[in-house]
């Protein structure tokens, strides 16, 4: 079995993008928000089944652990009432569509994220998509502000409601930014890369496994930076004096496959663990064309990872094993539908 950690609905059917056109004019202007459009299963049905579903057959894979577009988050847009009820929107699409292929998509869920406002107000959202709609983990933004990062980092105790919260529904998270309002940072170019980076560094800075032994991030993109400067962080582990990577930071953080070229995959499997490399694509996400080097699509993934030295087992173990084991209730349903 391959799954897809990492895939987002980028190609919702139009009334939502209307809808959130609407919902931000109507916030600007001091209006009442518009209500939630009915978006039939038909227009989902075509939206799925051009796009992501016809790619997931085309490559061979089988389930995309999915949720709503990482770049329309943009918490930082309108206030908390705009992000909840944004957020709701964008949550019970991604269980309809799960509703729709049980078979080839498995639901994580957006947070109400919003500056300024404490984390714990999130919870309220995990809880209902964990315990009513089945979703299996989360997307959490370490800088809701857009690229002006005035959150705390993520080891501050002000995040600890939510992590207790996850801890206690046995889900991970993926670290995820959203769009950037800062002109100095492109939002997958740049703003992607750098918020993955800064994650690690903050976990290597603090010491937040000691307090959450149980708590599992994902840090999409192949870790950002870090896979290519490993030995920076290693060194900088040491002259902070916490422990090796291996101890303080790499039980609790796993990186995806999203890396669009083969010497990049390459660079990932020779410095991290397999035990922490999770099979992702993002498709269909921030870089969807061709390569005109190849002839093949940039994030077809299973192309790059498909060409390294593996094992049968250490093959099976990125395509399913490591993401079954970092989201276990992913791995319960899927034991319940006898996969």
């Amino acid at each position: 079995m391959i799954i897809d950690c990492h895939g987002h609905y980028t190609t919702a059917p139009e009334p939502l993008q209307l809808f959130r056109d609407a919902q931000i004019e109507a916030y600007k202007a001091g209006k009442a928000l518009p209500q939630v459009p009915h978006i039939s299963d038909g227009q989902i049905q075509d939206s799925i089944e051009q796009n992501q579903l016809k790619l997931l057959t085309e490559r061979g894979l089988d389930m995309t652990i999915f949720s709503p577009r990482a770049s329309a988050m943009a918490h930082h847009v309108g206030d908390e009432s705009v992000s909840r009820q944004w957020t709701g929107a964008c949550n019970d699409l991604i269980k309809r569509v799960v509703d729709l292929y049980p078979q080839h998509f498995i639901g994580v869920c957006q947070l109400p994220q919003s500056p300024g406002v404490p984390i714990k107000n999130s919870v309220e959202e995990l809880e209902r998509c964990v315990n009513e709609l089945g979703f299996v983990g989360c997307n959490l933004n370490p800088d809701p502000s857009g690229g002006h990062w005035t959150s705390a980092p993520l080891t501050d105790e002000s995040w600890y409601p939510f992590y207790e919260k996850m801890v206690e529904l046995d889900v991970p998270a993926m670290i995820h930014v959203s769009g950037s309002c800062n002109a100095n940072f492109h939002a997958t170019g740049a703003h992607y890369m750098n918020a993955d980076t800064t994650a690690f560094m903050q976990f290597l800075q603090g010491n937040l496994f000691k307090e959450f032994p149980d708590l599992r991030f994902v840090i999409p993109h192949g870790g950002g930076a870090v896979p290519y400067h490993w030995g920076r962080y290693r060194g900088l582990a040491d002259m902070l004096k916490q422990p090796p990577l291996a101890e303080h930071v790499m039980k609790n953080v796993y990186f995806d496959t999203c890396v669009y070229h083969q010497p990049g995959i390459d660079l990932l499997f020779d410095v991290i663990d397999l035990d922490n490399i999770l099979f992702g694509s993002e498709m269909v996400g921030a870089v969807r064309g061709i390569d005109p080097q190849t002839g093949h699509y940039f994030d077809d993934t299973k192309r790059y990872v498909d060409a390294l030295d593996l094992t049968e087992a250490q093959r099976a173990q990125i395509y399913s094993g490591n993401a079954r084991r970092v989201y276990p209730r992913l791995d319960k349903k899927l034991r319940e539908m006898g996969l």
